[in-house]
């Protein structure tokens, strides 16, 4: 009887075993193997080769503005965004797999993120769950970006404005190692939005590590035009008109007292409306100041001129609050009195004259011929200092509003957009 040794027969029987599940498992070439073979490798770090820094690539990137925070200077974006990156991990040979690509999960490989440095939030998310593989390892992925970006947009020429806004764009990276960008082109969709249009957008790069977006803004001024400055034009243009209206009889005075009150609380109702203050603090605001203290002075002078055609004088208070003394009386007062004595004494003496008697009427007829001219000099005097102020206000008003308009639309003002930037980093 013939005996072989155990070890011999152990290996035998495993040789044995290994070529029956082979002869019974055929050899797996579909692209689901191809996407579990590669997924078992857990390549969830970044590709590191001899360069510490890896580069992506953005063939494309969507630009959209969704709105712009006028009061609080802040711009709202989205940006959907196409990378390309090389893994030599994820690469297979096609004659063992027949196929160029393949679909793989986000959330099994390694992916790289993009970050809106000027971002106060910005959020990063798959447009989906899976991504392309190629079989030389070249990986193809979407990715979107909501970001909110602080934006110091030059609003001194409000509502003229227009202003330029940088969205930073860059992925991680620190000591020369981490990712780097190569963007593409760049397309803008959707640019109206709210009171501002967005005219233009294109890639700028600071330096090799600092891409951003320099996004043209304009403001849409037909609106704020309306809302905003008509009203103050036509409310000083009331104002000036009013000066037809007769100095007695107070029709003026309550007229110009209701144009104070009303563009008092038009402002108040329109402090929310008003764009937030910036760098280049918005001129519109000093427009509305000097728009209400011209009402004032135009208010003020109506009153004044009042006193000037009803007393002749610019007495603003008295000296006591109490009555007059009966022995201080006024010239005028005492000639009434004595005539109106004598009148009296004619009607009770019935014996005088007939001359005295004229006399007396005489005398008091050409006392109210004294106050009637003083009255219609005072009114005479009233309506030329009137005049004056009236062509002076009106001058004065269409010199400002022309003035106010050039400078609205002419100056310009400057503002730092990249302070976001520290220096110690150039």
């Amino acid at each position: 009887m013939l005996k072989f040794p155990v070890h011999n027969v152990e290996k035998a029987i495993f040789l044995l075993s290994l070529l029956t599940v082979e002869l019974a498992t055929p050899s797996c070439t579909s692209r689901r193997c191809l996407a579990q073979t590669l997924i078992a490798k857990e390549v969830l770090s970044q590709p590191q080769e001899d360069n510490c820094t890896k580069p992506i690539f953005v063939p494309f990137l969507e630009y959209q503005t969704l709105s712009v925070d006028t009061k609080n200077l802040r711009l709202i974006i989205r940006l959907q965004a196409v990378l390309v990156w090389i893994d030599p991990e994820l690469t297979w040979n096609t004659s063992k797999y027949p196929v160029e690509e393949v679909i793989l999960p986000v959330a099994k490989i390694w992916t790289p993120e993009l970050h809106v440095t000027n971002g106060i939030v910005a959020t990063m998310q798959h447009s989906s769950r899976d991504l392309l593989v190629y079989n030389n390892g070249t990986v193809k992925h979407n990715v979107i970006i909501n970001a909110e970006v602080n934006c110091e947009v030059n609003l001194f020429n409000y509502p003229f404005a227009a202003d330029q806004c940088p969205v930073a764009i860059q992925a991680w990276s620190t000591d020369g190692c981490g990712t780097k960008l190569a963007l593409g082109v760049l397309k803008m969709v959707d640019g109206a939005h709210g009171d501002w249009q967005t005219e233009d957008v294109a890639f700028r790069k600071q330096r090799d590590d600092r891409n951003y977006i320099m996004v043209s803004l304009r403001i849409k001024h037909t609106n704020p035009f309306i809302t905003l400055l008509l009203p103050s034009i036509l409310i000083i243009l009331a104002d000036m008109v009013s000066f037809a209206l007769p100095l007695g009889g107070g029709e003026r005075n309550s007229f110009k007292v209701t144009l104070v009150l009303s563009f008092t609380m038009f402002l108040n109702i329109l402090n929310d409306q008003l764009p937030g203050d910036s760098t280049c603090s918005p001129v519109i605001r000093t427009h509305f100041c000097i728009c209400l203290i011209l009402l004032v002075l135009s208010m003020l002078v109506s009153l004044l001129l009042t006193r000037v055609a009803q007393d002749g004088s610019l007495i603003l208070c008295c000296w006591s609050k109490g009555p007059a003394p009966k022995n201080r009386k006024s010239k005028e007062e005492k000639q009434d009195e004595e005539a109106k004595a004598d009148i009296s004494v004619i009607q009770l003496d019935a014996s005088q004259e007939n001359t005295e008697t004229l006399r007396k009427v005489v005398k008091f007829l050409e006392a109210l011929d004294t106050k009637e001219v003083e009255k219609e000099q005072h009114q005479r005097i009233a309506n030329l200092l009137d005049k004056i102020f009236f062509w002076f206000y009106f001058i004065l008003g269409i010199t400002y509003f022309v003035a106010m308009t050039t400078v609205m639309v002419k100056y310009t003002c400057s503002v730092n957009h990249f302070d976001f930037w520290y220096e110690e980093n150039y």
